[in-house]
């Protein structure tokens, strides 16, 4: 953890909505004036799509498991050693992984690869990671002990593989036995490279559909936002001095535990701005004062 050199870390599964909660922090930092150094996790993954694809199909042949959740198809050491590093001088090297054709084409790659590592973070305020490892903890990696906010994305689990179904369907061109596969391959990786993660989190966002997902292969839709509800759980309210009454009040939400609020899945947009513009302000206050100090 740095003082000095603030970390952020989001964290989720695939389809459990993490670009959502990204592009909700990103208007946050452009409204404060903030310069952060974002860090897309996919970019740590060991494997280029095609030999992704060819290792997971030679596994499968042999009954094994190996997924994009495992420790096996990341550099993990690699993103540590950028945390680590960032922590202490305010840079570090990354790399992008290219989804698509449109991220692709100014690199003039094929979608499925990887740009160049580069030196990023020069004059960043803090560094942004979103991605499937940001508070792991799997010895030898420690991932966790480098982050300074450490938030997790959890749907319940019908409802993230609902969203993961239309997403690779719909953008990914995969087809439903595909991505039925896909979920039962990372299944051992989700139980025990994943899920343990948000035990250590400072704050989760966990969306609860209000409409009947009982059968997440058969929907064929999302539920929307007037459809389902978000339990944002705090692990420790004290240490980022989280006033959650007014939080309830603020965000006309209800509590179910001393540590949870329950609010509507329209305000999580306000929520983020509510709860972290003052996290990020006290952090970036220190920052200031540890670099002139």
């Amino acid at each position: 953890m740095s003082q000095k050199h603030p970390i952020i870390a989001v964290t989720g599964s695939s389809g459990a909505g993490t670009s959502s909660v990204k592009t909700a922090f990103e208007l946050l930092f452009e409204r404060c004036n903030i310069k952060p150094m974002l860090v897309d996790g996919d970019g740590f993954h060991r494997y280029a799509r095609a030999e992704m694809a060819r290792l997971t199909a030679e596994t499968d042949r042999k009954h094994g498991r190996f997924s994009l959740f495992g420790v096996e198809a990341n550099l993990l050491d690699q993103l540590e050693q950028l945390l680590e590093n960032y922590a202490s001088r305010g840079y570090g090297i990354t790399r992008h992984y290219l989804h698509d054709e449109i991220q692709a084409r100014p690199y003039q790659q094929a979608a499925g690869t990887f740009t160049d590592w580069q030196e990023e973070g020069r004059g960043s305020d803090l560094l942004f990671y979103e991605g499937l490892h940001g508070a792991l903890v799997h010895p030898p990696h420690d991932i966790a002990r480098h982050v300074d906010l450490k938030i997790g994305v959890v749907p319940v689990i019908n409802l993230e593989w609902i969203q993961k179904m239309q997403r690779d369907i719909k953008e990914r061109c995969y087809n439903k036995q595909q991505v039925k596969q896909s979920i039962l391959r990372r299944m051992y990786d989700y139980v025990n490279i994943i899920t343990p993660q948000f035990s250590r989190t400072d704050i989760n966002f966990q969306r609860i559909p209000t409409v009947d997902t009982s059968d997440p292969f058969a929907a064929t839709r999302i539920p929307g936002n007037d459809e389902s509800l978000v339990v944002i759980h705090f692990l420790k309210p004290e240490k980022f001095a989280i006033d959650i009454a007014y939080l309830q009040s603020k965000l006309n939400g209800s509590l179910s535990r001393a540590d949870t609020l329950v609010i509507s899945s329209e305000k999580m947009p306000l929520a983020i701005d509510v709860i972290f513009e003052p996290i990020l302000l006290k952090m970036l206050n220190k920052s200031a004062n540890k670099r002139a100090s």
